[in-house]
């Protein structure tokens, strides 16, 4: 008799019951997480983002190209992609919350540091260095919710950290616009670089501690196994290739957007340009809606149309009309939320440990999409202003959109997940 066959095997119930059980919607645990993945997601993006309506500024203090004023925002997601591979990695070693916070407090404070820059190299470096501490937060909480939700509940939770991410954004973008307007753009890095710090205070305070991590190897070795595993999934390479795509549309919407709605016919203030960062507030509503319907109907069923949305609403962006072009740009914003908000919660079910390397996975490609094609849309927008950088956007959405059509035929992981809100 092998060793295996003599050890009497434990019925998968009795297993699970000795288990804590996992936060369901409505309880104080659930209020508490969702309460600090909201600043998680506000902070993250806060400080991410915060430098994109300031390019224009930028390219005037330091004569700067639009495509070289870019390179501010995408250093950092460049960076913050491939650090969170090590730092997810890392996590599984010495556990999710402590990493988080730390990611936080580390990119607040870089943030405060950019504000003194006394050069463009040097705001590049600090904005690297940012980008690769922020790496311990994203997919590190994208971890923490699939371990610690409660399933039929994660498309809710994952929908409200992805909100605050959108408020974040839509802070960060308005108040370092009319800061930046009114007094100067180093004020404005200061002021969001202390939001960011009590950002991390809150979190800290309010995150239950996990209940269902179990330390893995956390090595190299460990690493590169995890890799092949998920990319070996017959979903998870097409998800992670399908952020690559939507997300560097989104990133470069933002980008340039601000640009050709400074210069003629439209001749905006830096502080209406900000402005259109209101529209923001529709990604936090979308993103909880988009949730709550797939975990109703099922994310393959939910993923395509948010991806229509957002090629429809770029598609508006070519009228020269200004109440067209901005409710094109709230089309888009909408779906980019909805998509990622149901993509991101479809890789936090669907993958196998470890857990936490999936979703840095999913968000490597999500970055290094803003990065890549954040730039590359740069080059087009200087030779051939808004629509070329339009024609780039469409294709890369009419892939993302491919994609999204073909995951409707994945097959779901096993019989235990057949309901919709598991596939």
């Amino acid at each position: 008799m092998s060793r295996a066959s003599a050890i009497p095997a434990v019925p998968a119930a009795q297993t699970e019951a000795a288990r804590p059980a996992r936060i369901a919607a409505g309880s104080p645990a659930f209020k508490r997480s969702n309460r600090a993945m909201f600043f998680g997601g506000f902070s993250s993006f806060a400080l991410l983002y915060c430098v994109q309506p300031l390019m224009p500024l930028l390219s005037h203090e330091f004569a700067l190209t639009a495509a070289q004023s870019s390179l501010a925002l995408s250093v950092s997601t460049a960076a913050l992609a491939v650090s969170m591979l090590l730092l997810s990695s890392i996590s599984e070693r010495l556990g999710r919350k402590p990493l988080m916070v730390a990611a936080m407090a580390g990119a607040a404070v870089l943030t405060l540091l950019c504000a003194g820059a006394q050069n463009y190299p040097q705001l590049l470096l600090l904005r690297a260095a940012l980008g690769a501490v922020l790496g311990g937060m994203p997919a590190i909480a994208m971890a923490y919710l699939g371990e610690e939700i409660e399933p039929s509940s994660l498309g809710l939770s994952m929908g409200l950290y992805i909100s605050g991410g959108a408020f974040g954004g839509m802070a960060g973008r308005v108040f370092t616009s009319l800061l930046s307007d009114w007094m100067s753009w180093r004020v404005a890095m200061l002021a969001i670089g202390l939001a960011g710090l009590l950002a991390a205070w809150e979190f800290r305070r309010s995150l239950p501690a996990s209940r269902h991590f179990t330390p893995g190897r956390g090595d190299w070795r460990a690493l590169l196994a995890g890799v092949r595993q998920h990319c070996g999934d017959a979903g998870l390479p097409w998800l992670f290739a399908m952020a690559f795509l939507f997300m560097g549309c989104y990133v470069s919407f933002y980008n340039y957007i601000g640009y050709r709605l400074l210069a003629p016919p439209f001749g905006l203030s830096q502080s209406l340009v900000g402005m259109v960062s209101l529209l923001y507030l529709l990604g936090i509503f979308s993103s909880v809606w988009a949730g709550r319907l797939a975990d109703r109907l099922g994310r393959r069923r939910v993923q395509w149309m948010m991806l229509a949305i957002m090629l429809a609403g770029l598609l508006l962006t070519l009228s020269s009309s200004l109440a067209l072009i901005l409710a094109g740009a709230a089309l888009f914003t909408f779906g980019f939320f909805a998509t990622h908000s149901v993509a991101s919660s479809w890789v936090s079910r669907r993958a196998g440990a470890p857990k936490a390397l999936a979703s840095a996975l999913y968000l490597f490609f999500y970055y290094m999409g803003s990065s890549v094609i954040g730039s590359a849309s740069g080059v087009m927008w200087g030779r051939d202003g808004w629509n070329g950088v339009v024609l780039v956007l469409a294709l890369g959405l009419g892939l993302a959109l491919l994609v999204a059509l073909r995951l409707r035929g994945l097959r779901p992981l096993g019989q235990a997940e057949l309901a919709p809100a598991l596939v």
